[in-house]
């Protein structure tokens, strides 16, 4: 057995749990699907729970983290949750997806406007952070409440964009407030949301993965995708085998096909499509495609120490307080 704590929702998952368990008749893929924020504090329960004895091979422990929420991953990897695993795929992978052969990037999704072209028929369509902003002020009343964005408090991915964002510039803050006058709604769901615009319940998103989107448009849907040309943020998913694992061989396995051609390439067919990051594949669904597909102002968010400052209790503080100042309005 493996037990992997993941926040990619099992559906996307389950096409690579059953090629690995395949591939490993004798492991099954104990697979725990949580959100970003209740996986991080599940997992810190459990190991304080633990009173520094070693889990046993059959405890209900997590072997494998695996989590957009890449700052709260760091953190724990920094706080020495993690254990040091040269994978053999790191060779495929780029050099800012691997942090000390602890923490690895395992996707490439950046953060886009999402919007429903009924809603903006006749219209052009906003390209930067500023133009969204003016074009929510220039229809504020008739889309006031139909605007949506992660709900930062409640999203770990959510934040650490929002985070990311601010770290950019002031025109963050502008946009910010720009939402909380057009009465932005707040989700902690990325898949909720792009329904949500897709059905033309909801006008537009902002910093949604795009993954999801760019798939739901192939199939059909109303929507489109602007990768804001100010720059567009990329996050990846990062996993990391735990260090206390009860299950430590199980889990390099996993995280080796995870990483490897044939796990990236199933994650890519994935109802999400969730784009492989890795270097080395002719994959229609890589790094260098989206990049030319969607422009080259796509910023990939690095895995490693830099992601610590947005945990600092005193700059979270800080951070939340204005974003809900901003977010009234």
């Amino acid at each position: 057995m493996v037990t992997v704590y993941a926040s990619t929702d099992l559906e996307v998952a389950r096409p690579l749990i059953a090629a690995f368990e395949a591939r490993y008749p004798g492991i099954r893929v104990h697979y725990q699907d949580l959100n970003t924020v209740e996986l991080n504090q599940r997992f810190l329960a459990e190991t304080a729970a633990l009173s520094g004895q070693p889990p046993g091979p059959q405890a209900i422990f997590a072997d494998v983290l695996w989590s957009t929420a890449m700052d709260l991953q760091i953190k724990l990897v920094n706080d020495g949750h993690a254990q040091r695993y040269a994978s053999p795929e790191r060779a495929g992978l780029p050099g800012w997806a691997v942090w000390r052969d602890e923490a690895w990037g395992t996707t490439f999704e950046p953060a886009v406007i999402v919007y429903n072209r009924h809603h903006l028929a006749g219209m052009r369509p906003p390209r930067s952070r500023s133009g969204l902003a003016r074009l929510l002020q220039e229809h504020a009343p008739r889309w006031h409440g139909k605007v949506v964005t992660y709900d930062v408090e409640r999203s770990g991915v959510g934040y650490l964009l929002a985070q990311q964002d601010a770290r950019m510039g002031s025109e963050f803050w502008y946009l910010a407030q720009a939402l909380g006058r057009a009465g932005v709604q707040l989700s902690a769901s990325t898949a909720e949301m792009i329904e949500r615009i897709a059905s033309g319940e909801l006008v537009m998103g902002y910093n949604l993965l795009g993954s999801y989107a760019l798939s739901l448009m192939q199939r059909g849907a109303a929507i489109d995708v602007i990768a804001p040309s100010d720059y567009t943020l990329v996050m990846s998913r990062v996993a990391f085998i735990a260090r206390r694992a009860p299950r430590p061989n199980a889990a390099r396995l996993w995280l080796d096909y995870l990483l490897s051609r044939e796990g990236q390439a199933l994650l890519a067919k994935s109802t999400s499509q969730l784009y492989t990051i890795r270097t080395d594949t002719d994959s229609v669904h890589t790094a260098a495609a989206l990049s030319e597909r969607l422009g080259y102002a796509l910023k990939p968010i690095s895995v490693g120490p830099g992601l610590l400052a947005a945990q600092d209790a005193m700059r979270k503080r800080a951070f939340l307080a204005r974003w809900r100042e901003a977010m009234r309005g």
